[in-house]
């Protein structure tokens, strides 16, 4: 029984099943059961597994993460973001659009989902973008491409995954003689490296938008910033700019953990909603409750059996070959970057985000430990590659939101948001080649 045959039997039925349009969920339980079987082993084990996947204790912060995101929109704290950024639009050519990227930023450091992103902030900026002259599927591009900054400025719903399958995972003795004892991973510290590689991106996006503007005649107001305008949306969304604070404050402090700091997420939305909004009602609390449980339910089922997938290679030894693989073609760290970076540039087109950490964590991270990566750095690499998926077809999850939003034609967004999807990838190389962006912050609070 060789590697290949169970690397045959393991990733040939996961593409069969894939191609004839099985939910990855199903392809992926389906692909670990007939390896469980052909190895003639157990298939109660492959349950175990599944059970033992969700008993970590960083793992309560996804649902509460997911409530506290739902709560924020019906509670009126995102509308307030989104309208605070629209009043910065001023007479800076492509404000607007710039205004989108913006508030793209402030509500991914209270949601850490990319279409919840993209849906809170584009049904308000889309609109508004257009009523100032922008094309529609312009307006939906810049949205769409701007939605995926929700996973990488933290808290990170992908991060937290990522913590998870990499926290449990042993370095290579091969790797700890060549370059000595690792950094540990913890989801805190890559919330906290998550934030100036967010930084990058979005001025990545913001210079692309500031020119293609310009090319455009997208202009901004004649009369100049309003200052009282400013003042009565900072008044107005006073509470909401609090959130974000609120909460990577007291996970940067250290006062909470991450988990903590989504608990806290929820209690302050409410007493904002019920008391100082005075917008939550019980329906809006019941209907936010209603979108965790079957949000964090899609994303177990994908871990449930992401795990399985991810345990069969690691036992099978098919990382220590990939990384054996990769490293005879070159030892030099930059080629081996540019190369996964173009991998997971290609499985984010075709796979979903939270499927991809957990198959390829156990895959990849073993090839950047033998180079002497950071596990941290290339958590928030991987997490920045693969946001990019989020608005490049086929499955571009957020090219179909802003494109229901605006009603505009798929195709028309699609080809409006592949120059900001090239900007984004420069962005994700110049993070993996300079990797104090990443690593600055963990170590400035002491991580």
């Amino acid at each position: 029984m060789t590697e290949t045959s169970i690397v045959l039997i393991l990733f040939g039925s996961f593409l069969v099943l894939l191609v004839m349009g099985a939910p990855v969920t199903v392809s992926l339980g389906v692909a670990a059961l007939a390896s469980f079987l052909y190895l003639d082993q157990n298939p109660i084990k492959f349950v175990q597994i599944a059970f033992t996947s969700v008993g970590s204790f960083p793992l309560m912060a996804l649902p509460a993460f997911i409530l506290a995101g739902a709560l924020m929109e019906a509670s009126g704290i995102s509308k307030r973001l989104v309208h605070l950024a629209e009043s910065f639009a001023g007479p800076v050519t492509g404000g607007m659009s710039a205004a989108a990227v913006l508030a793209c930023m402030f509500f991914g450091a209270i949601s850490g989902s990319g279409p919840a992103t993209t849906a809170a902030v584009g049904m308000l900026m889309i609109p508004a973008m257009v009523n100032r002259g922008y094309d529609k599927g312009y307006a939906s591009a810049v949205t769409a491409s701007s939605g995926g900054l929700g996973i990488v400025i933290p808290p990170s719903i992908p991060m937290v995954i990522f913590g998870i399958s990499a926290i449990g995972m042993q370095v290579p003795p091969e790797a700890i003689a060549r370059h000595g004892e690792f950094q540990s991973v913890s989801i805190t510290k890559l919330f906290i490296a998550g934030f100036l590689p967010g930084m990058v991106l979005a001025g990545a996006l913001m210079t692309l938008n500031y020119i293609r503007c310009k090319r455009a005649g997208y202009k901004g107001t004649a009369e100049g910033w309003d200052m009282g305008q400013i003042g009565r949306a900072f008044k107005d969304g006073f509470w909401s700019v609090l959130a974000p604070l609120v909460i990577l404050g007291g996970i940067y402090s250290g006062f909470f953990t991450p988990t903590e700091s989504a608990i806290v997420a929820i209690f302050y939305t409410l007493f904002i909603g019920l008391f100082v909004h005075r917008e939550l009602g019980w329906k809006d609390i019941s209907r936010s409750l209603e979108t965790t449980t079957w949000l964090s339910g899609r994303v177990l089922l994908i871990l449930f059996t992401a795990t399985v997938f991810g345990r069969l290679l690691v036992e099978n030894q098919i990382p220590a070959i990939v990384a054996e693989s990769m490293l005879s073609l070159t030892d030099n760290v930059y080629f081996i970057w540019l190369l996964i970076i173009a991998f997971l540039l290609f499985v984010g087109m075709f796979m979903e985000t939270l499927a991809a950490i957990m198959i390829l964590t156990p895959v990849l991270l073993p090839v950047t430990y033998n180079l002497g990566i950071d596990p941290v750095h290339f958590g928030i690499v991987m997490v920045c590659s693969l946001s990019i998926g989020f608005a490049t077809p086929p499955l571009g999850e957020n090219l179909f939101v802003a494109s229901g939003i605006s009603d505009t034609s798929l195709e028309e967004v699609t080809a409006k948001a592949l120059p900001f999807a090239l900007v984004s990838a420069l962005g994700v190389v110049i993070i993996a080649f300079v990797p104090e962006i990443a690593l600055f912050l963990p170590r400035l609070f002491g991580y």
